[in-house]
């Protein structure tokens, strides 16, 4: 079975908006699912206004809205209201991010598409989630960053607090609404019947943070600051060559000889302050100097030659611009090439970490409302959910 045939079948309605919900409707659509995104009128999901775009349509809605029929409708009009629940009632799957208490006016709770559809499983993404405090906290990507204690230990000591740049909460949220949904859809299988599954971005964040966590709990002590250092590992982080940045991670004790000798240090390794990780970790600043000294005066290309002949972890800190032309990102063939839907020049996509050959990449991301009088139309006559083609 290819990758694209998973879902094969699966109805999913996206009422999803931003980046996270709308990516795990995007991981099913990848998968086979036959995926409708309900866009709110007149301007329809949030994120089709943001710059940069790309003929017009924001990069960031192109970026998780693949393989997506798109319905505009008027959540204030009855009408509109009824026809998504006929929707829904012949629905596998729901996805939405609805503000705190927006979906009970609405009428869009779990009890209510579970009375017309006793097998649905709604994925409710939130912020902070839907106790009686984190209902009431709506919330975007870098606030829970903030909130969540992420960004404390982000940047480098002494400098202003600073966000981690991609969308990481909302992302990773997006991947664990998937597998809740994948996981909901196999014990439904199993006849377990419909599910609630309630992923948020706090939840996410704290699953990121890991052994910074742990290590807290374990020692009381705040995580630090360390630019691109690790809080277990020394020498570990960019060092300026002549002619641009290189990453040097050594995170082994075989490692620290070797690169001494590399750099033209050996007997570094020989004193007492640098003998241990805890040793180098505990005397960081003063090897980091050191090292960045011996770096300074060569290329990043003839350290890399250098460090690489002696077995060392290294690499050139690249732009993204040179990071996409790597012969590595080649041969993983992760962007393939799809033409716009409506006329657009051609935007490659990249295709999902678990999707080898891209065959998940299928359908461009829809204009606002291409499909609302097909799906109008087909949902009028049968009361069905209405076939994609």
């Amino acid at each position: 079975m290819r990758f694209d045939e998973t879902y094969k079948g699966l109805r999913v309605l996206d009422l999803a908006t931003n980046i996270a919900g709308p990516f795990s409707a995007m991981i099913l659509g990848d998968m086979g699912a036959d995926v409708i995104k309900v866009e709110r009128s007149p301007a329809g999901d949030d994120t089709r206004g943001l710059p940069p775009t790309h003929d017009g349509t924001a990069t960031v809605f192109l970026a998780v809205n693949r393989n997506k029929r798109s319905l505009l409708l008027d959540l204030r009009d009855p009408a509109d209201r009824a026809l998504l629940l006929d929707l829904a009632a012949n629905a596998d799957v729901v996805v939405e991010s609805f503000p705190p208490g927006v979906g009970e006016k609405l009428g869009f709770t779990y009890e209510a598409f579970r009375s017309r559809n006793p097998d649905i499983i709604l994925c409710s993404v939130s912020a902070f989630g839907d106790g009686p405090v984190g209902s009431r906290m709506p919330g975007y990507d870098a606030l829970v960053q903030a909130v969540s204690g992420l960004m404390s230990f982000t940047g480098s000591a002494g400098d202003p607090t600073v966000r981690i740049a991609p969308s990481v909460l909302d992302l990773g949220t997006g991947m664990w609404a998937a597998m809740g949904m994948m996981a909901a859809l196999a014990r439904r299988a199993a006849g377990g019947g419909g599910e609630h599954v309630r992923p948020a971005l706090i939840d996410t964040a704290f699953n990121l943070m890991n052994h910074q966590l742990l290590g807290y709990l374990a020692t009381g002590n705040e995580p630090e600051k360390l630019g691109s250092g690790a809080p277990s590992a020394a020498p570990y982080g960019v060092f300026r060559a002549s002619d641009g940045e290189l990453m040097i991670a050594t995170a082994s004790e075989p490692q620290f000889p070797r690169l001494c000798a590399a750099l033209g240090l050996p007997p570094l390794g020989e004193e007492a302050r640098f003998a241990t990780i805890p040793d180098r970790i505990a005397n960081r600043t003063d090897l980091d100097a050191l090292i960045a000294a011996r770096i300074a005066g060569r290329s990043v290309a003839e350290w890399l030659d250098i460090l690489g002949e002696a077995g060392i972890s290294c690499g050139r800190v690249n732009g993204v611009g040179e990071a996409i032309a790597l012969p590595e990102v080649s041969e993983r063939g992760l962007f393939v090439d799809l033409p716009g839907e409506t006329g657009t020049a051609p935007l490659s996509q990249l295709r999902l970490p678990i999707d080898r050959a891209g065959a998940g990449v299928r359908a461009a991301p829809p204009a606002l409302g291409a499909h609302s009088d097909a799906i109008r139309a087909a949902l009028g006559a049968a009361k069905d959910w209405p076939a994609a083609g």
